[in-house]
């Protein structure tokens, strides 16, 4: 019984577990790394076509991204989320797919004009929902037997609508261990929905720890402060833009502003608008609105009961259309403007940057966590200048940061989550957190609780039996991020190659066919190498 780290191992995006028991493997999260590569990451250790289940935490796409691209290099199993994670991941992976293709369109129309190679996506639509039909639904707090030897339980996480920590009770040679994947853990307080819930037992914990060295300031009233960031805008007769994640953030932001609108907290802009220009949060925010029994906190549900909407207000707008979204610059009265990406990396955010930054009367507004190496990181550390779309942007505009908005537990609330253990864990594992950060926390954890804890490279693996370590990772740094052009153009031969993996895994499992099935299979074979030999 082995489990290998994957991703987000000294990094804070790309999560990806391997766990092998028996003669089974599965996958938890299989996310895309946004912003800059540290280190290099190692690969899925056995083909894609071998891979019997996916469970995935929660629909961000640092933890789900790569799931279409699992299924074109072969994967045919189960993908196991709870219910809100699956409407999720079915409106997010479409979303990734179509900028994937649009960027690929969009360098084509530059290569060809250049007689460079072609650029291929990473995935498609295709692959998007061939993945999207492998997709169980599961509800929380439910023991879910996926085989004889895997039983797991998917309980609230509290970072994001149907985010989940998985409990897993494996068996292997007549011994259960049971393991918990935390999920990103959300801190208590949030909007909307219910605070993340306490596990109390597990023999092994992989714990995340993006906020592992830092506490969040006093949680202020948050609508508070963003009306005052409002209102000292738009006496300047600029607008408020803030770039935020389509599922999660903005849904709180419109919590928020529905605040100040029916507490008139501006009261010399009473009927300012609110624009939404993300596609993709408009259907999150649809989705939200139908998980409201499942997944809302107590206040939340109170205002549902009065048949008040608590993410809807008067002055709300939504741009759908490219065109839609090309007219908000164009509207002469100071507004805010909500769009993605939440790390200024894609997405429309960049054209409503390139149309503010410039304006001293403007304010930037960030209310998440931002990678460094993104754009929306570069802006908080004081940039003076960027560049959109090939021109660059003298940065004059206000830039703040609203503290305490954060998706993540804190140093302190990811300690009492751990410390909820009744029975120390004979190991817990921390990822999910830059280079540093994995290596204090887990020194914190042993300090402060007497827990075993250590900060896993990619490539490590460790024997759950025993809680011996059988693997190194190499800690290889990545020397130069790949660009887009060079990962697309080695994407079709990956996915031959990848082909070829699977192809071999389909032969062994035909061992005990009758002869006949097995030599017509190997005559289709040699076809169709005869036919590619030529």
């Amino acid at each position: 019984m082995q489990l290998n780290f994957l991703g987000a191992d000294h990094e804070v995006t790309g999560s990806c577990h391997f766990l092998k028991f028996g003669n089974k493997h599965l996958l938890v999260d299989c996310g895309m790394e946004q912003g800059p590569d540290l280190y290099v990451n190692q690969e899925i250790p056995v083909n894609a076509s071998a891979i019997d289940y996916v469970f995935i935490t929660h629909a961000h796409i640092d933890h789900s991204g790569l799931l279409p691209l699992l299924y074109s290099h072969g994967f045919r199993g189960q993908v196991f989320a709870t219910n809100a994670t699956c409407e999720l991941c079915n409106i997010m992976l479409k979303d990734s797919a179509h900028i994937q293709m649009f960027e690929a369109e969009w360098r084509n129309r530059k290569a060809r004009r250049a007689g460079a190679p072609e650029v291929v996506p990473l995935y498609d639509m295709d692959d998007v929902a061939g993945v999207l039909e492998k997709f169980i639904p599961c509800a929380y707090d439910k023991k879910i037997t996926v085989d004889e030897n895997l039983t797991v339980r998917f309980v609230d996480a509290g970072h994001l609508l149907g985010s989940s920590s998985i409990e897993m009770w494996i068996r292997e040679e007549e011994e259960e261990i049971k393991i918990v994947f935390s999920g990103d853990i959300g801190h208590a307080g949030k909007p909307l929905i219910k605070n993340p819930q306490f596990i109390t037992d597990a023999d092994y914990v992989v714990m995340e720890s993006t906020y592992g060295d830092k506490n969040h300031v006093s949680p202020p009233d948050f609508s508070k402060e963003l009306a005052s960031v409002i209102d000292r805008t738009f006496s300047r007769g600029g607008n408020v833009v803030i770039p935020a994640f389509s599922v999660g953030r903005t849904q709180e932001l419109l919590y928020f502003l529905r605040r100040i609108k029916t507490e008139k907290m501006l009261s010399r802009f009473l009927d300012f608008e609110v624009y939404i220009d993300s596609p993709l949060a408009v259907e999150a925010t649809n989705i939200f609105n139908k998980n409201v029994s499942d997944c809302f906190d107590q206040e939340a549900l109170e205002l549902v009961r009065q048949g008040i909407n608590p993410i809807g207000f008067e002055g709300l707008k939504v741009a759908i259309t490219s065109d839609d979204s090309k007219m908000i610059n164009f509207i002469n009265k100071p507004i805010v403007i909500i769009s993605a990406s939440g790390m200024c990396e894609a997405g429309r955010i960049r054209h409503h940057l390139k149309h503010n930054l410039w304006r001293k009367e403007s304010t930037i507004v960030f209310v998440g966590f931002q990678v460094q190496g993104t754009l929306g990181n570069a802006l908080l550390n004081g940039a003076k200048e960027v560049k959109l779309f090939g021109e660059v942007i003298h940065v004059q505009a206000e830039i703040t940061n609203l503290p305490g908005i954060s998706g993540h537990a804190d140093k302190d609330h990811l300690t009492e989550w751990v410390a909820a253990f009744q029975k120390k864990p004979k190991k817990v594992f921390i990822v999910h957190g830059d280079d540093q950060v994995c290596d204090a926390f887990a020194v914190h954890l042993h300090k402060e609780l007497g827990i075993d804890a250590v900060a896993p490279y990619s490539g490590d693996c460790y024997e759950l039996l025993t809680g011996e370590q059988v693997l190194w990772g190499s800690k290889v740094l990545v020397e130069k991020k790949k660009t887009a052009k060079s990962k697309a153009a080695s994407n079709i031969f990956a996915r031959l190659l990848a082909a070829g993996q699977r192809l071999l895994t389909v032969i062994n499992r035909c061992e005990g066919m009758p002869n006949k099935e097995l030599g017509k299979f190997a005559d289709q074979i040699n076809s169709l190498c005869d036919k590619w030999e030529r």
